[in-house]
Order: C-alpha cells, then structure tokens, then sequence
C-alpha cells in the first residue's frame, strides 16, 4: 500500500518513516526544495533519536521517497496524510493556512477516491473545512469525486517519538463512515498485532480528544508548579509532597515535577488554540486560563529567584545556563524556558554563558543576535566552559549528563558557589555538601 504524506516536519516526518519501517510505501511530500534535498541525502533538520536510522535504511531499500510535487505523489496513492504546521495566531487560534492550503491542491488534483487524513492538530471543526475546501476545488473543475474526511491525532513525545509511533498507547481515528475507518484499520494493522490499540470515534470528537489530552498533562504541570510556588511561602519540601501525592494510583508521577515552565510546540499553543475555541462558543475556560496563567509566571520564576538573590540590577553579573531545549532529547527551542530567562537577564544587565547537549545550532538562530555578536551571549563547548567565571549556575533543561556533575570542577571554575535549579534534579542536601549554596522550586535544604 501506497501513503502520501504532506510536510516533514516533527510530525509528517517521524509518521512517513515509522510507516515505511512497517513496510508501506511512503512518498512525503514539502515545498522547501533544499529540505527535500536534504532529506534524500539522509539529512534530518530536527534531532529526534532513532529517526535518522529509520530515514536512512527506508530510503535506501526504496520505501520512503521525498519530493515537492503532491500532485506527482498523488498518481499512485489514495490515503493522503495532512501533516502540516498549525502555529498559534495573534488570538491564539490555531493558523489553519498550510492545511487549508494543502486540501485545495488535493481537490485540484483528485482523480479517485481517497481518504484525506488530518494529522496536524487542529481544532474541532476542521475537518468540515477540509471537506469544504476540497469539495469547493472539486466544482470548480466540474467533477464528482467520492473523498472521506479522517481525523487521526498524533501523541508523539519528542525525544520519544519514534519508539512512540512504533509502540503507541492508542491510536485515535475519527472516521464518519465505514469506508474510511476500513482503510485505517488496513494501514494500522501491525501496530494492533499484540493487541488492540485503535479507538474508533466522530471526526469531532477524535480532534476534540488531541487538545483534551494536552490540554490534561499542561492541568498537571501547572498544578504541580503552583504547589511548589505555595510550598515556598510556607517552608515545605515540595519533593515529599510530590512523592506523597504520586503515590495515590489516581494521580501518579507523571507530570507532576516543578520546574520553570513548559514549552515545546505543543502545549503551550494548543492550550492557547483551546482558549480560543472556547470563548468562539461564549464559554468561559476558567481552568484553561488558569494552566496558562500559571506557565507564563512560572518562565520567569528562575528570573525571579535570581533577582531576589541579587537584587534587580543584574550589572556585573554573569550566569550559566546548562540546558536551552525545551525538554531533554530534543533540540526544539519553542516556548523554551530558556529564551525568557536569557532575554530578562540581559535585559537586566547581566553576561549570560549557556550549553546545550544538541540545541547550540537552533540557539544561534533563536537567540538574540546583537548579544551573540557583542559577547554578552556566549554559547560555551561544554557543560563546564559555560560556568567559566560566573556567578552562579542555572539548570534549566534536566539532560542526562547534568544529573551527576564534577562539583569540584564547577567550584573551580565559578566565582562562587551557588546553583538555581530549575528543575528540581539536585538534592539540596548533597549540594550544600559540597559546599554550594541551592536554590531550587519550592525545595527545602
């Protein structure tokens, strides 16, 4: 069987390799010509572990093509996958230009039956005007073409994304006619060998159940992080709450780690997109607000912790950052926590230095330019050169190699002994040891 898949981006990428690794045919299909031939040449733009190996080997054995031209992509297919981006706009609605944009070619170029499936997360009601705008291309060129509307939500962690697709906890499929959900069922088939994993609803409800479920883990996150923020007004170790609360099977562990804010392309724009379709229905999302009310403060927490350390004129102070990734494993700098501290230290007068295992590429392009180019922004080799001279160190993304750090080494390269941990990774007590002043969120040494 023969899949197209349109954008290979985060998603349209790990879902055209994964495909092809099962033994379908697989033709992804983006307009950036250089991305393309990149990709051809075994060049992945994202870090995502595993995902080169899969594009490699598929390509080689003739699974997995890429080209520009949908309407060539589209001779020999009929399942057509919409994976384009949907960025938040200035109302925090989700931008549906590029999916739009892509049915309306399909429609001009649709010859047979097929089955459109949205991939992108999109808000409820999409996929109505996907089947509009292709029915629209459709009469204009006179013609009368069966076509089903499927939407088919991805739940991909990045970092975790290949082994997620390969081995899902479910697979959601909005289908609204038989047709359509036999044709999934046929494509999803080995995915279901050990057991049932696809839950067949409405095509509203399968899109409603992507935002539901993000929207649920960013709840958790923000809840989690206001208990800290209370925890520190009242002399409590948020750790043993956390421990305490996580035992209990109906809450668990997941989700539940103070930090200094979530990122990332997905929940912060998706909650955003869910705000928005709320108030479009008259109908105020009081908790919504509240989970991204709680994020935008919490970004600035470490800011905040450090300026209560020093005072508000940061002048003469340097820092450094380990982490500028929105999350371990990947190299995705979106709504990092990272960027608002770099850019209220700076702003505040302070040098910032910062290493990122994997991100260093996407922070030379994401962060401020005039500080990169006048020193005030360095982006060190390595996790130590980032503490040489600073007055204290901020962890900000909690990667592997950041757990279990030379203390000796960092004490000798910094000016003075003081660590802001925005992840909540160090033990307070173990770092006082050795012979560091902690600052984490909501921790009591």
């Amino acid at each position: 069987m023969h899949i197209v898949v349109v954008g290979t981006g985060y998603v349209g990428l790990v879902t055209g390799a994964c495909f092809a690794e099962m033994g379908l045919t697989v033709t992804c299909v983006d307009i950036d010509a250089a991305k393309v031939a990149a990709l051809r040449e075994g060049i992945i733009p994202i870090h995502e572990p595993g995902l080169e190996t899969l594009v490699k080997t598929n390509v080689a054995e003739g699974r997995l093509t890429f080209t520009t031209s949908l309407a060539e992509a589209m001779a020999s297919s009929v399942i057509y996958f919409i994976a384009v981006g949907t960025p938040s706009g200035e109302d925090g609605s989700a931008d549906l230009r590029h999916v739009l944009n892509v049915a309306r070619e399909i429609g001009r170029n649709l010859t047979s039956y097929a089955v459109i499936v949205d991939k992108s997360t999109v808000p409820v009601g999409t996929a109505d005007q996907v089947r509009a705008a292709i029915r629209a291309e459709l009469d204009a060129r006179g013609e009368q073409i069966d076509f089903d509307v499927v939407s088919n939500p991805e739940f991909l962690k990045e970092g975790a994304a290949v082994a997620d697709f390969m081995k899902p906890d479910r697979i959601i499929v909005g289908a609204d006619s038989e047709r359509a959900a036999e044709t999934m069922r046929r494509i999803y088939a080995p995915f279901n060998r050990n057991r049932l994993r696809t839950l067949f609803m409405g095509v509203r409800d399968a899109e409603m159940t992507k935002y539901a479920a993000n929207a649920m883990l960013a709840t958790k996150i923000s809840f989690i992080n206001e208990i800290a923020a209370l925890c520190d007004c009242l002399d409590v170790d948020v750790e043993n709450v956390r421990r305490g609360i996580g035992s209990d099977q109906r809450i668990g562990f997941q989700f539940i780690y103070p930090g200094c804010g979530y990122g990332g392309s997905c929940f912060p724009k998706d909650v955003k997109a869910l705000i928005h379709t709320a108030r479009n229905c008259d109908f105020t999302p009081r908790l919504l607000d509240a989970v991204e009310q709680r994020n935008r403060e919490q970004r600035r927490v470490l800011f905040d912790k450090i300026t209560a350390r020093f005072g508000a004129d940061l002048s003469g102070l340097s820092f450094g950052l380990w982490g500028l990734a929105f999350k371990p494993g990947t190299d995705d700098m979106r709504e990092a926590p990272s960027k608002v501290l770099i850019e209220a230290l700076l702003a505040a007068g302070a040098r910032v230095r910062a290493y990122d295992p994997v991100a260093m590429e996407v922070a030379r392009r994401e962060l401020p330019a005039a500080a990169l180019a006048d020193g005030r922004l360095v982006l060190a080799d390595n996790q130590y050169a980032a503490l040489a001279g600073v007055d204290a160190m901020v962890l900000v993304t909690e990667w592997k190699p950041f757990r279990f750090p030379d203390f000796a080494a960092m004490k000798t390269a910094m000016k003075q002994p003081l660590i802001f941990d925005g992840r909540n990774q160090y033990d307070p007590r173990m770092v006082s040891d050795e012979g560091f002043e902690y600052v984490g969120i909501g921790r009591r040494g």
